[in-house]
């Protein structure tokens, strides 16, 4: 049983977009290739979780998808072809010589010839080989592009290689595993001077070794010394594009989270951006000599009671 783009993403037909953004993104991560290398299964489940979600997250297209279905991508979500299509189902609108017909369409004495208003509709072929007239859109085509955490954040652009051809490609600020980007007029050419079609790049952002990210947030580990965790400081730390400063309070304990507000994910659709968490991990000397381990001894004593007592499971 073929699934309608609602059933891939398992949501109702009245899902809000949040609804579907989140259905797609749990879907997503779960049949990712990178969680399932070698599983072809998994990967046409991918591919078919984006199709639906490159409609269903655009208004326009999700309208014209919960109207025509199938017929919309058909159409190749061409408002103008979808009013013609509109009329030719109702028998209202655009008549042509009181046919009930939208202009250019037409009528023998057999009847309404319903293959040839859908072959010069949707430019199908007809039937017995015969293609209708006119000229005909190329189809669109699907690639996959790996991009790094830093691309991801900050946007940028890349040189691909597709069936011999150079492309430059932007990669907007904020995309994540799953993303698509659209090159307009790049896919298969079209058929008697029509148009080409697209080529739609399905992303997969690369882990970075040193930064994670969870949504739109950025965690990385922050080492500092022992007299930093225990006295204070002011400390410079990298950020994506440039670099923040935060403040240590004495006393400050590994595990400690710091937030640089804004510093994380671009908002990929115009929302807020995410924020930097700075992970604090208290770094000890890797050699110690007599006078410091006189110290440690001597930093001992300051400790009151057993500080596991409360580690419990």
């Amino acid at each position: 049983m073929v699934q309608d783009y609602y059933q891939r993403l398992n949501v109702a037909r009245g899902a809000s977009a949040d609804e579907v953004k989140k259905a797609y993104r749990k879907l997503a991560k779960q049949y990712h290739p990178d969680h399932n290398a070698g599983d072809k299964g998994a990967e046409e489940k991918f591919k078919a979780l984006n199709e639906a979600f490159e409609v269903l997250s655009d208004p326009k297209k999700r309208s014209l998808y919960d109207e025509f279905g199938d017929d919309a991508a058909k159409m190749g979500w061409d408002e103008g072809k979808a009013a013609q299509y509109r009329a030719y189902r109702s028998g209202s609108g655009g008549r042509s010589q009181g046919s009930g017909f939208p202009p250019g369409f037409s009528v023998d004495g057999a009847g309404v010839d319903f293959e040839s208003i859908l072959s010069e509709m949707f430019g199908q072929q007809r039937r017995g080989g015969r293609r209708a007239p006119g000229p005909r859109a190329g189809g669109d085509v699907q690639a996959s592009l790996e991009v790094s955490l830093l691309d991801a954040v900050l946007g940028g652009e890349k040189q691909i290689s597709l069936n011999g051809k150079r492309l430059s490609v932007k990669i907007p600020a904020g995309v994540e595993n799953g993303s698509k980007v659209r090159l307009t007029g790049q896919g298969e050419p079209g058929d008697r001077g029509g148009p080409p079609g697209d080529l739609f790049l399905d992303i997969t952002v690369a882990e970075h070794p040193l930064v994670r990210r969870e949504g739109n947030d950025l965690y990385l580990d922050l080492p500092v010394t022992a007299g930093e965790a225990a006295l204070g400081a002011e400390i410079n730390v990298p950020v994506f594009g440039g670099s923040g400063m935060v403040t240590l309070k004495p006393g400050t304990q590994s595990g400690t989270k710091l937030r640089l507000k804004g510093k994380g994910v671009p908002g990929l659709r115009g929302g807020p951006p995410g924020d930097l968490f700075l992970v604090v991990m208290v770094k000890l000397p890797e050699h110690l000599d007599e006078t410091a381990r006189k110290a440690i001894h001597t930093l001992e004593k300051h400790y009151h009671g057993d500080v596991r007592a409360k580690l419990t499971l």
